[in-house]
């Protein structure tokens, strides 16, 4: 019993530091467009600043990644939470919508560093046959630190003000980065291989089908995740529901990811992980397909608790499978290659639905969203099927 303790340590120590970055950065999700709007910042500027922050995010997840094979988890993941909090003090010094827009883009290179370098530890640290739990547990900690932080910034925010909740978060971050340098687990030997082998190798991963299916229920799961993030708020006003409602909506939908998280991981370690997925993309498309039809609170809520079913099947057992797929010494790759799937998917939801509103309403908008989600979950499993190549 004390050498199975003794073994959790390490991802134990993971689960805490993850969930106090991802808390201490989502402090300012709430409070950044308020802010801005106090600084004369329209819709417009507001969406450049968090299309800034996605961009980077998904465009650095490979290239950090890359590095986090090569060099080890621990220098990136320290430098990404360092720039992250640079990211926020350096906001309660803006003074204009286009210099907070600036800042961000070293938000989104410091998420990129920190994400890949900690799923890739996670599986590390772990034995092959608990990654699906390992990445239940993990994706848990996370998400509660997402629901949480928010909520805790608003009310900074209430009690000390707009800028000073950047403060606070730059500081708490701050000593999150402090407290990895000393606490986090050591992960597998440095790749040393000389950087044209690298990338040789790391084309060579995008030749694996089963990777790619991965990438690609991830790309599809999250154009819908950003629709229903987006656009949810607009639409459920358009039917007369006020701001809280709004808010219990989203809450239906995270209580439901986040619970289910857990149990799904242990699940994912005993059935095939292809089902799983391929379930929990039908979920989402039937979530997405309802949402358009449903005006009363109460359907709104339950279509919102099939899509947290829907996500939390598809991304935890999306991690293990990845985790599981490719070799050690590029698994920080791979992770960069999910990571960034889930950022640049997000984003392109969000713009392509908002410039197809232009033609269609809001339920064929979010039935389009959920026809990607079914046509992804029927290319998925055949690709998985498929004896690719391993990397």
């Amino acid at each position: 019993m004390n050498k199975t303790k003794q073994s959790m340590r390490p991802f134990l120590l993971l689960c805490l530091l993850g969930f106090a970055a991802f808390f201490s950065s989502y402090l300012r999700i709430p409070v950044m467009p308020l802010f801005a709007a106090t600084l004369g910042g329209g819709p417009a500027q507001i969406g450049i600043i968090n299309g800034a922050f996605m961009l980077t995010a998904g465009l650095l997840s490979i290239p950090a990644g890359l590095l986090a094979d090569r060099v080890g988890r621990t220098a990136p993941i320290i430098a990404g939470v360092s720039a992250t909090a640079i990211s926020s003090l350096l906001v309660t010094r803006c003074h204009q919508p286009e210099q907070i827009a600036v800042v961000y883009i070293l938000f989104g290179a410091g998420l990129a560093a920190f994400a890949p370098g900690m799923l890739s530890l996670v599986a590390d640290v772990m034995p092959p046959g608990r990654l699906g739990q390992a990445y239940g547990w993990y994706t848990t900690a996370i998400y509660i630190a997402m629901t949480l932080g928010p909520a805790t910034g608003g009310y900074l925010a209430k009690t000390l003000g707009l800028r000073q909740v950047f403060a606070v978060s730059g500081f708490l971050l701050t000593i999150v980065a402090v407290t990895a340098l000393f606490v986090l687990p050591k992960g597998p030997p440095r790749h040393k291989t000389e950087l044209h082998a690298a990338l040789a190798a790391s084309l060579e991963l995008l030749r694996h089908r089963r990777l790619l299916a991965c990438l690609l229920a991830t790309i599809g799961s999250c154009i819908g995740f950003g629709v229903f993030l987006t656009f949810l708020p607009l639409y459920a006003a358009q039917q007369g529901h006020d701001p809280a409602r709004v808010g219990l909506i989203f809450a239906a939908q995270a209580i439901t990811n986040v619970v289910g998280r857990i149990p799904i991981g242990s699940l994912a370690d005993r059935v095939d992980r292809r089902w799983l997925v391929t379930v929990g993309l039908i979920f989402l498309a039937l979530s997405l397909v309802l949402l358009g039809e449903m005006t009363l609170l109460p359907s709104l809520m339950a279509c919102a608790v099939i899509m947290g079913v829907g996500m939390a099947l598809t991304f935890t057992a999306i991690g293990a499978l990845i985790a599981e797929l490719v070799p050690v010494v590029q698994r920080g790759l791979a992770m960069g290659m999910y990571n960034s799937c889930v950022y640049l998917g997000m984003m392109s939801g969000a713009t392509a639905l908002g410039v197809a509103l232009k033609r269609v309403g809001y339920p064929e908008g979010f039935a389009i969203a959920g026809g990607v989600a079914l046509v992804t979950a029927l290319l998925f499993f055949p690709l998985m099927r498929e004896q690719g190549r391993e990397a």
